[in-house]
């Protein structure tokens, strides 16, 4: 089977230069580089497409063609120019895209693939205007969906031009219904993913949640050749560094690693570690952010949103950041990371992410892979990883809640180690994500009467947006009854 994975903003290169680095670059990368490695090594010929950009400061995105390195002839990256060839912000690529698809199909001419497979929104807006070209049937994992951000942004009638103006709401909506709406399958990966994001009113028309076939809940894995719990050189490697941050001998350490984006919520470990200091004498706090070894230093290396995280970070913990036990760690890949992880996880350590929402949670279930316990937001797709109780689930807003989840999970480290080792093998690898995947599509093309162009109605829902958030102001709960399709 051929398969293409469209990610106009994917940004991929054999040496995952900017890999979940760039916010443009989430976990989204992970998914489909992880994914598409699996199904190539099965066999299926896969190309992963996605945007070329001729500047200096990406050169790694320049060539028309790239492989990953001991993949084979079956994976390929495969980038087409749109929008010119400097790089461009994921919210400016709207317009560009129906170019991006015509190129896309130029490409392939009559030896189309059997399935294209769409990720985060400009990706499903790109299968949709190709299945409007080919006919090719697609899937589409939108990660995360507009609406919820927009909700969490707090927009409203007053705010609403601004913030329109800034993250192109009206247009990743529109393209998110479309995507929704002509869709093969839809993939999550949660339950909880499928009822609470796709439910949301401005969504109303594209589908019927309750009757709709085209879910499948299907989790992402880890890639356990680097997330486990097998000591390898790294580790022998980076041992010294850490040693000389920590101290020798041992001693349990609570572990955050992710972007500095504020939806992360850093800034609740921070603070609940700093209430909880008595509880958690002795315990270092260890931030992991790629690119970061002297945070006052490094700040400037940041963007604007980045800066304000941090910045607000550095406040809270004040001028004395040693003498506060907590320390900054620049980890350069994911080989790095994960040996960081056995590091502490020898220790009897434990991983948090208090996210306000986190949509799943690749990266608990990665630092869970190399023994860490895992002390998790309750809020989306934890909750459901972690439903067995082989992680600890807290309130992300209450800090509270936030510190005795650290305290309990550092004295239940060892138990809690062993279950969420045992959870991540028993249920969340590549390969079984692979398989459901190729099943799905599968079942789709048995049903495909034939593979014929479909015409797309795609709207400027600008009007309708305005009047759900005069409804959601005014009647909280009522929303606007207007159908978008």
């Amino acid at each position: 089977m051929h398969i293409v994975f469209l990610n106009p903003q994917g940004n991929f290169d054999p040496k995952d230069s900017y890999l979940t680095e760039h916010p443009d670059f989430g976990g989204q990368l992970v998914y489909v580089k992880e994914l598409a490695q699996v199904l190539a090594s099965g066999g299926h010929k896969v190309d992963i497409i996605t945007r070329k950009i001729v500047d200096v400061e990406w050169p790694e995105f320049s060539a028309d063609q790239d492989v990953y390195p001991n993949t084979g002839k079956n994976l390929r990256i495969l980038r087409f120019s749109c929008g010119g060839e400097k790089f461009l912000n994921k919210e400016e690529l709207w317009p560009h895209l129906p170019e991006f698809a015509e190129k896309i199909s130029r490409f392939y001419g009559k030896s189309l693939p059997d399935f294209f497979t769409a990720h985060y929104a400009d990706g499903g807006y790109t299968a949709v205007l190709l299945k409007q070209l080919t006919g090719i049937p697609f899937s589409f994992t939108g990660h995360s969906l507009g609406a919820q951000k927009l909700d969490k942004l707090n927009v409203n009638s007053e705010n609403w031009a601004d913030l329109d103006n800034r993250f192109h709401f009206s247009q990743r909506l529109a393209a998110e219904r479309v995507s929704i709406k002509y869709a093969d399958i839809i993939f999550v990966s949660t339950k909880q993913e499928r009822d609470e994001q796709y439910k949301h009113p401005l969504y109303s028309g594209a589908l019927n949640l309750d009757k709709n076939k085209k879910f499948n809940i299907s989790p992402p894995g880890v890639n356990r050749t680097i997330f486990n719990s097998v000591t390898n050189q790294l580790d022998f490697s980076i041992k010294p560094k850490l040693d000389a941050m920590v101290g020798k001998g041992s001693c349990p350490a609570i572990i955050v690693s992710s972007r500095l984006d504020q939806k992360k919520n850093i800034i609740g470990v921070v603070k609940a570690f700093l209430k909880q200091k008595l509880s958690l004498d002795n315990v270092p706090l260890i931030l992991c952010i790629r690119g970061i070894e002297d945070p006052r230093r490094d700040i400037f290396k940041l963007s604007k949103d980045e800066q304000h995280v941090l910045n607000e970070i550095l406040e809270t913990i004040g001028p004395d950041i040693a003498g506060k036990n907590i320390h900054f760690l620049n980890v350069a890949s994911q080989l790095e990371l994960a040996a960081t992880y056995r590091y502490f996880a020898t220790q009897g350590s434990v991983f948090a992410l208090t996210s306000f929402y986190e949509p799943f949670g690749l990266a608990p279930i990665e630092a869970a892979a190399a023994g860490l316990a895992p002390v998790v937001t309750k809020n989306g797709g934890p909750s459901e990883i972690f439903s067995d109780g082989s992680g600890i689930l807290v309130d992300p807003i209450s800090l509270r809640s936030i510190g005795n989840g650290l305290i309990e999970g550092l004295k239940r480290a060892d138990e809690l180690s062993k279950a969420a080792i045992e959870r991540v093998e028993n249920k969340y690898t590549w390969q079984q994500t692979a398989r459901n995947y190729v099943s799905a599509v599968h079942e789709v093309q048995d049903t495909e009467q034939c593979h014929t162009p479909v015409y797309v109605d795609i709207y400027n829902d600008n009007e309708y947006i305005k009047e759900y958030l005069s409804a959601s102001s005014n009647q909280p709960n009522q929303n606007a009854s207007k159908k978008l399709f």
